[in-house]
């Protein structure tokens, strides 16, 4: 059975392509305006952690009416109708003059945020040489396409814990640890960061992981293009393994917040109001994050200052987008989008996504 038509169970024991079409706006789409909260899902200054502070079942829908498809299936694209309002987007002064000069905006100006949520829950198994492979194609393409921009690169996964519980209790009593090269000696290492779901990953641990603390120039939980060793340290922060969780959404909810972003912060820095912001799913359906797809991509709204054009989705798991796939749904809110299969290999859907990118810059305007 295919690893996305499984319920994803929990096995984390942690501690303290055949391509959807991609769906780009045109002269016939309808971008609905997204309600963004008040608050932050999460924040700690909205009170409950679990608290949400506004309905966004029926009014975070943002994507075209275009559909998503693929040669062996396809899927009703439309989005719910909601009665919020419709962004206004400021394009610049109205001129029909060929003699005034060019003003039209400069794009995403170069920066690109690439965010990676990857799955580390125990179904990813069978994935997991596949998904190692495809780390350095990743960057090969983002290399190519955008050498010239100022990207940064980040990979979080779905999990509040870091490791293994079963093998932190081996190594804190002298034991031998279940999973092979577990790193017992760097457990000190180990920061109140690495327990923070959305907080970049530089040190993952467990089955299949990288299990080494990753070299990230700077001192961040991001590379950058001046990063040495691109490629591997790409590769090393990537390399979740199959110890954990698969909250993807809830993740992603919570690398949106400002606490994370701004100076002292885990991810200091990485989330630029005026880059462009692409999202890769690699998991589950994301049966068991906290709030629902809506409240997740009010959140990514948030922190785009409400612009859906402004970022770009891509989903590695089922083109033909079944009910319960919950990443699917929020994917599928974006103007810019794209669906990849996870039965094929990952590279093409990455690159086809990243031509979304172009397109996007081209119309991205920094609010």
């Amino acid at each position: 059975m295919p690893l996305h038509s499984r319920p994803s169970a929990p096995c984390h024991f942690g501690t303290a392509l055949v391509l959807g079409l991609a769906c780009t706006p045109s002269g016939s789409d309808t971008t609905t305006g997204l309600s963004v909260p008040d608050t932050w899902a999460g924040s700690s200054t909205g009170g409950s952690s679990d608290a949400v502070t506004t309905d966004l079942s029926a009014t975070a829908s943002a994507t075209s009416t275009a559909s998503s498809a693929t040669t062996s299936a396809s899927t009703d694209d439309s989005s719910p109708t909601t009665d919020a309002t419709t962004l206004i987007y400021d394009v610049g002064p109205d001129t029909t003059d060929s003699d005034t000069a060019d003003t039209k905006p400069p794009g995403c100006k170069g920066k690109i945020d690439f965010l990676f949520v990857i799955s580390r829950d125990g179904s990813m198994k069978s994935e997991q040489d596949k998904l190692i492979a495809t780390f350095p194609k990743f960057i090969e393409t983002i290399e190519a396409k955008f050498a010239d921009f100022d990207f940064h690169i980040m990979v979080i996964d779905g999990d509040h814990e870091w490791g293994l519980e079963s093998c932190d209790l081996a190594c804190a009593q002298g034991q031998s640890c279940v999973v092979p090269g577990y790193p017992c000696d760097l457990l000190h290492l180990v920061t109140t960061c690495d327990f923070t779901i959305g907080a970049g990953s530089v040190f993952p641990a467990g089955g299949k992981a990288s299990n080494t603390p990753c070299k990230i120039a700077g001192g961040r939980r991001y590379l950058t293009k001046e990063q040495p060793n691109l490629t591997e340290t790409f590769a090393c922060v990537a390399k979740l393994g199959v110890s954990g969780r698969d909250l993807m959404g809830e993740a992603l909810t919570m690398a949106m917040k400002p606490e994370l972003n701004a100076p002292g912060g885990c991810n200091a820095g990485f989330l630029r109001d005026d880059a462009l912001l692409m999202v890769t799913f690699i998991g589950g359906y994301d049966y068991n994050s906290k709030w629902d797809p809506g409240t997740w991509s009010a959140n990514v709204l948030k922190a785009k200052n409400g612009d859906a054009e402004a970022v770009v989705m891509l989903s590695i798991l089922d083109p033909t987008c079944p009910a319960p796939d919950r990443i699917c749904q929020l994917v599928k809110k974006y103007p810019y989008h794209l669906i990849g299969d996870m039965d094929f290999d990952y590279t093409e859907p990455f690159e086809q996504a990243t031509d979304l990118i172009e397109v996007a810059c081209a119309q991205y305007i920094p609010g």
